[in-house]
Formats: structure tokens, C-alpha cells, sequence
């Protein structure tokens, strides 16, 4: 089967890219830096010749609010248009979980913008709304610093390591589209605060994590169903002690 993996050369694209090969797939990498361009155009009609599946994970090289909203209803657009001609049979977008919840954040705003184009258009599609990656706590931690204190909202959170969200994504853009939303997740529930401190500790980062009900999460204030799946989430199979060790290995 062909696959064509836009954003297939970030931390979940390129794993996914890596596991899709390693079944046999041709597996197309969708990046400018491999001449495909979501925002101009360039390059998708080529890219997306005989392809039956495409799976969305690029993501915005801003996050200020205009831009990052531009980048995703642009990137949307012309895909859905370049799948409407070749006849893509599936497409797969990765979004993340709360998306809907949390409207004040302009990032959340643009996903949820792009999910609307997605169901809109003409072609098969499953969005996998996933919760926060491991790998994102330190970003988590130092954009709620200020004055070298973290301050973090302790609402629940189920975070899940990037190598599971690309073994379920991968599983997921191989079966029969859903024409609707399917959430994946972590195996456990955990206080965001909580998990940021564990995770400063592993590193030996001695910033102070102070819980702060009030604490802003990207500018949006979360509750205890602000992040975390409200249906039968997809689990993946790693917890953080275990991530924590093979990251440790790694490094």
C-alpha cells in the first residue's frame, strides 16, 4: 500500500514513517525539506499519485494565534483538494485530546479548525485525538515558568509516550476509516503538577513545580476533564517510570 506521511519527518511522523517500511507499506515522506509543501501546494499532487492512505501530522512552525490558524487551514485545504484528485481512500489527522474543551487557546482553535475541513471534505477520514507525549514535559515545564518557578494547573492528565501514539496511528491508517474521532492515551492518570515535579526530579532540574489550580495551560485553565480521553480510549502500553529508563539509556 502507499502512504503518504505529511509531516513524516517530526518525532511522531518519523516513527510512524519507520514502522509503516518495516511492514512492507511505500511510505512517502510529505516535508518541504522532500519537496512537498502543504502551504504552497508544491509537490502534493506528486506525492499523492496512487497513494490510498495519507496521514496528517505536520504541525505549525508558529504558534501565535493568526498564524498558527493560517497554517492549519491552509495545510488542510490544499491536502483535502490534492486527496479529492487522487483518490485517497483514507486520511488519518493527529489532533489532541481537549481540543473542543479548550477554545481559548488559539492553537486549539486552529486543530479544531482543521478537524472541520477534514470532515467536510469528500474523502474517508479517522481523527486520533491524542493526549500529551512525554516527550513534552520540559516544553510543558519551562512555558509555565516565571521568575524560575513552574507553576502548573493540578488538573489530570494521561500522558503517552510518542512511540505508542505511532504504533496505534500506524494501526489506526491501516484499517477502515471511521468517519469520526477515536482518543488514545497513556496507561495512567496523573496530576499534571505531580508529573512535571517527578519529571524535574528524574532530570535533577531544580526548579520548584508549584500546583496552582489558576495556573494557565497555554492560556486556557483546565479542569480535571480539560486533558484527559472522556470515551474508551486506545491505550498505549507505556508508563512514565518505564519511558523515564529507556530515555535515560538513550541519552
Amino acid at each position: 500500500m502507499k502512504i503518504l506521511v505529511i509531516g513524516g519527518t517530526g518525532l511522531i511522523g518519523s516513527k510512524t514513517v519507520a514502522r509503516l517500511r518495516d511492514l512492507g507499506h511505500e511510505v512517502v515522506v510529505g516535508s518541504p525539506k522532500s519537496g512537498v509543501d502543504t502551504i504552497s501546494g508544491i509537490g502534493l499532487a506528486a506525492a499523492m499519485d496512487n497513494t490510498q492512505v495519507v496521514i496528517d501530522l505536520a504541525n505549525s512552525p508558529s504558534y501565535e494565534d493568526v498564524a498558527v490558524m493560517t497554517f492549519f487551514r491552509t495545510s488542510a485545504t490544499n491536502i483535502a483538494a490534492a486527496e479529492q484528485v487522487a483518490g485517497v481512500k483514507h486520511h488519518v489527522a493527529l489532533s489532541i485530546v481537549g481540543t473542543e474543551r479548550l477554545q481559548e487557546n488559539g492553537y486549539f482553535q486552529a486543530k479544531l479548525a482543521q478537524e472541520e475541513i477534514v470532515k467536510n471534505s469528500k474523502i474517508p477520514y479517522t481523527l486520533v485525538h491524542s493526549t500529551q507525549f512525554f516527550e513534552f514535559l520540559k516544553g510543558i515545564g519551562d512555558a509555565a515558568e516565571a521568575n524560575g518557578v513552574v507553576r502548573l494547573s493540578p488538573a489530570y492528565v494521561q500522558p503517552i509516550a510518542a512511540d505508542d501514539v505511532a504504533e496505534i496511528v500506524s494501526s489506526i491508517a491501516l484499517g477502515n476509516p471511521l468517519n469520526g474521532m477515536i482518543e488514545i492515551a497513556g496507561p495512567e492518570r496523573v496530576r499534571l503538577s505531580e508529573l512535571v515535579s517527578s519529571y524535574f526530579k528524574a532530570e535533577k532540574d531544580p526548579r520548584p513545580v508549584v500546583a496552582d489550580v489558576h495556573a494557565r495551560y497555554f492560556g486556557a485553565e483546565l479542569n480535571d476533564e480539560s486533558l484527559v480521553p472522556l470515551t474508551a480510549p486506545r491505550i498505549g502500553r507505556t508508563m512514565f517510570a518505564d519511558w523515564r529508563l529507556a530515555a535515560g539509556k538513550s541519552s
